[in-house]
């Protein structure tokens, strides 16, 4: 800065000392630099472009499936093939929630189970951490937890020995299992029951062990197929508490969900999948400013459909 607005300022406070002098101009200084920061970045519009970092890439995925006569008469048609996800692509980024939002039958669940290497696709392809979900399963399994309500725990078995059986799994040191299952079943209150057989455990504390049992290896990626289904209030809350959660500390979650406040609570970026298809996505503040998530997903909906 010029030397003689320097001196002009120190010389404005004459009746105190040198270095208080300098410590009162180095603060006026910072506050003429932020002054400078806001108006470049907000009046002028010139905001800076933060670079996300890509954790999943989802390339043409499609999933085609053989209907049977019986579904056939249920659906009322002909085709001896249904296309459940059809060419759908879109990415997420490290620390974001990312929700597919859709109607029942849309193509969420399939998609899901693609990404957790559970079904393979026709075609396409995805990139989850680096891992290719085609020619690199296993290494995708070792990426990601996964959680749906249609995958039960054995009701023979107890939390604390499913617990232990998957993180032996993964490879994870003893010490660290110990520590990280200590710390989550006493978050859950899953500590009272860790003997207890998964069978004789109440619905939303089944549920609870399933989710904190999916993410014994401590995985970057969370995949959630409907995370609150079936849940009481009391656990549906500590499992969106726990998915912000995870998310503030880096962690990226995928979850699907035709539930519009579940979306509007959690998730960063939304994709509106119809008929296999991703007929809308983008962030949800932005795809929001107008009218609420429940209004489009209506509109396009209709649109999509060729309803009035």
């Amino acid at each position: 800065m010029n030397s003689l607005f320097v001196n002009f300022i120190l010389t404005c406070l004459p009746s105190v000392n040198l270095f208080a002098k300098k410590i009162i101009f180095n603060n006026f200084f910072i506050k003429i630099v932020d002054l400078y920061l806001f108006l470049l970045y907000n009046v002028l519009g010139m905001k800076e472009e933060i670079q996300l970092e890509e954790i999943l890439i989802v390339n043409n995925l499609v999933k085609k499936f053989n209907i049977s006569k019986k579904q056939k008469r249920i659906e009322k048609t002909t085709e001896n093939i249904k296309v459940a996800v059809d060419n759908l692509s879109f990415k997420a980024y490290k620390g974001e929630i990312y929700g597919l939002l859709g109607p029942n039958g849309a193509g969420k669940t399939t998609t899901l189970r693609m990404l957790a290497t559970l079904i393979k696709p026709n075609s396409g392809d995805a990139i989850v951490d680096g891992k290719n979900i085609i020619t690199e399963p296993a290494e995708v399994r070792n990426k990601i937890g996964f959680m749906t309500s249609e995958l039960k725990l054995e009701d023979f078995f107890t939390p604390n020995f499913l617990f232990d059986y998957f993180s032996e799994l993964h490879h994870i040191d003893k010490e660290v299992a110990k520590e990280r299952k200590e710390r989550l079943f006493k978050k859950f209150g899953i500590d009272k029951f860790a003997e207890v057989k998964v069978g004789d455990l109440s619905t939303g504390m089944k549920q609870k062990a399933c989710l904190v049992i999916s993410i014994a290896h401590d995985p970057n990626i969370i995949i959630f197929d409907e995370p609150t289904n079936g849940l009481d209030v009391i656990t549906a809350k500590s499992v969106t508490d726990f998915l912000v959660e995870m998310r503030n500390e880096g962690k990226t979650i995928i979850l699907s969900t035709h539930i519009f406040s579940l979306v509007e609570k959690l998730c960063d970026r939304v994709g509106i999948i119809i008929d296999g298809k991703m007929v809308a996505e983008g962030k949800l503040d932005e795809l929001t400013a107008e009218k609420s998530i429940e209004d489009l997903f209506f509109d396009i909906y209709k649109e999509v459909k060729g309803e009035e």
